[in-house]
């Protein structure tokens, strides 16, 4: 895991690169932007998927690998990771926080500053309100970065956390 934490920066003209994380067993999101100033820019997006009939240790090796390539091929300065919604279904609920503890830790692991954000955060940041629909985010999504073209419906939740998390970030070139 050395190479992990030697990442080495140097974004220079691209300013502050996050990824953002919508965790998921079956589906994680992820969506890396650019924050220069106040310009966002997309840089890419994309979901880990895992084999629903594989065991659960593989499938959160499976996780890991994934998100650490992503990382390892983007280089991002700080991460968020959209908070544990508790549903009806306690099963479910475990499997997301299982999920959602790999994405912290694979973030962590690297230095990364890591942040969380609720859902209805997220949907209030960039829609307005905290119960806006999926369609509503997707849509902002496309004002907000003119030209995106989402990986599906999880991409463009990881999309959102990292621009609510640049708009929480002071400055261009860090934390604040």
């Amino acid at each position: 895991m050395g190479q992990l934490r030697d990442l080495g920066r140097g974004h220079g003209e691209a300013g502050l690169i996050i990824i953002g994380l919508d965790p998921g067993l079956g589906t994680t999101g992820w969506g890396v932007i650019a924050k220069s100033g106040s310009r966002l820019t997309h840089i890419a997006n994309g979901q880990v998927k895992t084999d629903s009939a594989a065991p659960l240790p593989e499938r959160l090796v499976t996780l890991d690998r994934e998100l650490t390539d992503v990382i390892l091929r983007y280089r991002p300065d700080s991460g968020a990771v959209e908070e544990v919604f508790v549903n009806a279904n306690p099963q479910s609920t475990l499997k997301l926080g299982q999920a959602r503890g790999v994405c912290l830790l694979t973030l962590a692991r690297v230095g990364m500053p890591v942040s969380e954000y609720a859902t209805r955060l997220v949907k209030k940041a960039l829609v307005g309100t905290g119960a806006a629909e999926k369609a509503q985010v997707q849509a902002m999504l496309k004002v907000l970065l003119p030209g995106v073209k989402l990986a599906g419906a999880d991409a463009a939740d990881a999309l959102a956390v990292a621009i609510t998390h640049a708009n929480m970030v002071r400055g261009s070139t860090g934390l604040g």
